[in-house]
């Protein structure tokens, strides 16, 4: 009896989670936040790294898994070409260990 409330409560938790699973749309109207991609890393409001399994996708700390349908996405985002126009700065890294916010004030952005 032990052992099946924990593996229900494991259920539970796990099956709560938001991971940053992220669609891109083809039209800003249908985004949740418009994101520009900077040339530099120290002009980025998040560095984001793409996990290549939703497994392995963040909860809001930049490790974000692109899926193939907006219905599984936490986030629908536009990539915008001026970043006037960009709620979010993002810059992609090579290592999931430098994924994270550099602008703590967007974070909402993305919950």
């Amino acid at each position: 009896m032990k052992n099946l409330l924990i593996l229900v409560a494991m259920i539970l938790t796990f099956g709560m989670t938001n991971a940053q699973k992220i669609f891109s749309v083809s039209n800003q109207a249908y985004a949740d936040v418009k994101v520009f991609v900077v040339d530099n890393q120290a002009y980025a409001d998040l560095l984001v790294y793409k996990v290549s399994n939703q497994a392995y996708a963040g909860k809001n700390d930049g490790k974000w898994f692109f899926v193939n349908n907006q219905a599984y996405a936490k986030k629908k985002i536009y990539f915008v070409d001026n970043q006037a126009y960009a709620d979010l700065k993002i810059y992609f890294v090579d290592n999931q260990a430098y994924a994270g916010w550099k602008n703590a004030s967007k974070k909402s952005l993305m919950y």
